[in-house]
Parts: C-alpha cells; sequence; structure tokens
C-alpha cells in the first residue's frame, strides 16, 4: 500500500503526543514497527515525499534534529552503533510519501554479520569483500 495524498498521511495526521523533539522545520517520533529499540524517524513537518524536493532550510533542521536524537538515543538505549537510511520513491521501498529519515540504534550481536550494512538490499552484492 502506498500513501500519497497528505490528508492521509499518518505523518501529517499524527498524534502530537508522540513526538520526542521538533524544531521549525522537523519532528522526530519512534517508529511505529521498530526494528531495534529506539528505532526513530525524522519527519520534515512540510508534506514532502522526497529528500531531494526539500529546502534547505528543512534539510538543515532535519539534520540538526538526527543529531539530537542519536544524542538522546545514546543516553537512553547506548547502542554501539547507527544505521541511517532514506526510502526515496517506491522502487526504492518508501511506501508513505513524506519523506522520513530512519535513524536505527545498532547493538553488537544484533546480526551475525553486520558488515555491509545497507548494502544488504542487494543481498546477491552485499558482502562485496568475498570478491576480492
Amino acid at each position: 500500500m502506498e500513501i500519497t495524498d497528505h490528508h492521509t498521511c499518518p505523518f501529517c495526521n499524527r498524534n502530537d503526543t508522540k513526538i520526542i523533539h521538533a524544531n521549525d522545520h522537523a519532528l522526530a517520533i519512534y517508529d511505529g514497527f521498530p526494528v531495534t529499540r529506539g528505532h526513530s524517524l525524522v519527519i520534515p513537518k512540510r508534506h514532502v515525499a522526497s529528500f531531494f524536493e526539500t529546502t534547505r532550510e528543512e534539510q538543515t533542521a532535519m539534520l540538526e534534529l538526527l543529531a539530537e536524537i542519536r544524542e538522546l538515543l545514546q543516553k537512553e538505549h547506548n547502542p554501539d552503533g547507527f544505521n541511517i537510511g532514506i526510502n526515496d520513491g517506491t522502487a526504492a521501498g518508501q511506501t508513505v510519501m513524506h519523506l522520513h529519515i530512519h535513524l536505527i540504534p545498532r547493538y553488537a550481536g544484533d546480526q551475525p554479520d553486520p558488515r555491509g550494512g545497507v548494502r544488504w538490499i542487494f543481498p546477491d552484492k552485499a558482502a562485496y569483500w568475498n570478491n576480492g
């Protein structure tokens, strides 16, 4: 299911009590379907689908919020690393057509071999170290 209309967009029609932090152009919430403890989303307040459609002010605001949420997650969960990801466009797996940046805390042992990180979207190409 793809959600494109701002009237049905869960990020435009959100429960503001779930906001962790916010600034003038962006807000942060915990992911409704987290893949790890603390999995969070940084979202522009304006309904815009692509990172490449955002203004410099929105980009700056989202990156500042990303750093703030990382600090919060460090204090709350003490992860060993982070994955940062954006699914930009249907072909990239975006289902809610309102930009959101995933900040996913990673913990030692949460995967047997985390090498390759986001490269695992293409499993047959992820383990590039085996091709050398």
